[in-house]
């Protein structure tokens, strides 16, 4: 007698129902002994009221079960605030996106015969998907950037351990660190740092659109790339054009104590009911979520019967077209009545018990001496440079500071460089101290912001920072 696994069930919208079903349907015909629990989350529970789209009775049962498969959830337009999706993620920590890119038989793709096999491995929490947006002046918008040594140490980790996990050889990790050099620059310090860990892998960094480069034209050279949100956001999606579209783009979202399985396809509305979507997406969530639970002879009869399903020439309407395609129904029973064949295309990767990066929930993981050496003071002003410069330089005078430049939109327009770049009304001041040894105290950063503040409307103050020996910001373009 098998274990009987306990797992949350969320149909989903539109699509949703369907898909999920047809996975469900398989999975139980495969053997695994499984206790679904329905749960709902999002276009019908915005519609009752709650602005997250995520009851408490989907939450407990998250919570008790540690693992869900769901179907796609939308956000109705005129119902809700988040993304009952993202809500989901960010609830539970899954800040591991993991999405696997493979060929499959039969399906046309300008890449067919090329043998792709790879994984993308996202970080799912943070990034500029931490949602942390301002409007600075009527026509200047800010989004943070926020990337962490917790959050770089907990995916990079996760990828070299998924790459340990189904035995493959190299990891890349695709980062724009050559432009964003502490943010970006931080997963790839990270990522340097870990790699000494797993000599049997072999690591190398990629700047990413290189890597956007290289997987349009040698998808088949790329086994495991780990990112930020953002470049995995793209990244991935851009895998899933490899190989035949996002009907067969699996995915999972890791935390430490909870899974969440679903494909990275939308809910689809204009398809729903009409039992012709392609449910493989949810299926291959599927199958990865029974490898998570150590199901893997189960996985695999899954996996190969929908390879030899493929093989045999049935397929859904999104690759034949209308005429001769299987509906949704149809394609599941195929694959249920090939359980137990194997696939001619498709060899067997090796599967082993994914180990969970172990990282600590202490909130400073890394710990230098920093002093205060200046500031910068964004100010609105209609101003022109020379005019602001001016103005700043006379007020700060007689204070422990003196303005060393003003930027705009990251170029240095003060003291002018002798070019004339485009301008708009969001002033990045630098303020730094008088005495360069000297480190700026909290009281006299706010002398000095009031001693602006009568003449200039300030919007925001960065501290300036040196950690150690390392400067702790960056310079404008044209800054010395």
């Amino acid at each position: 007698m098998t274990k009987t696994h306990n797992v949350t069930f969320i149909k989903g919208d539109g699509i949703g129902p369907e898909v999920t079903e047809a996975t469900r349907r398989i999975i139980d015909a495969s053997g695994v002994r499984i206790d679904w629990e329905e749960c709902m989350a999002g276009a019908e529970v915005f519609k009752m009221g709650q602005p997250t789209g995520v009851p408490q009775e989907t939450i407990d049962s998250l919570l008790r079960n540690k693992i869900a498969l769901k179907g796609p959830l939308e956000t109705p337009v005129g119902f809700g605030e988040k993304s009952a999706n993202v809500t989901l993620r960010k609830l539970f920590e899954t800040y591991a996106n993991i999405r696997p890119i493979r060929e499959f038989p039969g399906v046309p793709t300008p890449y067919k015969g090329r043998r792709i096999d790879f994984v993308i491995v996202r970080e799912n929490v943070e990034d500029l998907y931490a949602g942390d947006e301002y409007m600075q002046t009527p026509g200047t918008a800010q989004t943070l950037k926020l990337i962490t040594r917790k959050g770089c140490e907990k995916i990079v980790r996760m990828a070299f351990e998924y790459a340990r996990s189904e035995g493959r050889q190299t990891v890349h990790c695709a980062t724009k660190a050559n432009i964003m050099k502490f943010s970006e620059g931080l997963m790839k310090h990270t990522f340097e740092d870990i790699a000494t860990e797993y000599p049997d892998i072999n690591a190398q960094h990629i700047i990413v659109d290189n890597c956007a480069h290289q997987l349009v034209r040698f998808p088949e050279k790329f086994d495991v790339i780990v990112t930020t949100n953002m470049n995995g956001d793209i990244l991935s999606d851009l895998g899933s054009g490899l190989i035949g579209g996002l009907g067969f783009a699996p995915g999972a979202n890791l935390g430490n104590d909870i899974a969440i399985f679903e494909a990275v396809h939308g809910s689809a509305p204009k398809y729903a009911g009409k039992n012709q979507i392609n449910p493989t997406a949810v299926l291959l969530s599927g199958v990865m979520m029974l490898r998570y639970l150590h199901e893997f002879q189960a996985a695999d009869r899954i996996e190969q019967a929908l390879a030899v399903t493929l093989e045999q020439g049935h397929f859904t309407r999104d690759v034949k077209g209308s005429e001769g395609a299987l509906s949704t129904t149809d394609f599941t029973h195929k694959i249920i009545d090939n359980l137990g064949k194997t696939s001619n295309f498709w060899p067997k990767r090796p599967h082993h018990p994914l180990k969970m990066p172990n990282v600590s929930k202490q909130p400073d993981l890394v710990r230098s001496p920093s002093k205060v050496v200046g500031f910068d003071l964004f100010v609105e002003s209609s101003l022109m440079a020379h005019e602001l410069g001016k103005s700043l330089e006379e007020l700060v005078k007689d204070s422990p500071v003196k303005l060393k430049m003003i930027s705009n939109r990251g170029v240095k327009v003060y003291p002018s460089p002798g070019t004339t770049p485009d301008v708009v009304d969001l002033w990045r001041c630098r303020l730094m101290a008088t005495n360069g040894d000297q480190e700026l105290s909290d009281d006299q950063i706010f002398k000095t912001l009031d001693l602006v503040r009568h003449k200039h409307r300030w919007m925001h103050l960065e501290k300036l920072s040196i950690f150690g020996d390392k400067l702790g910001y960056s310079k404008a373009q044209g800054e010395d």
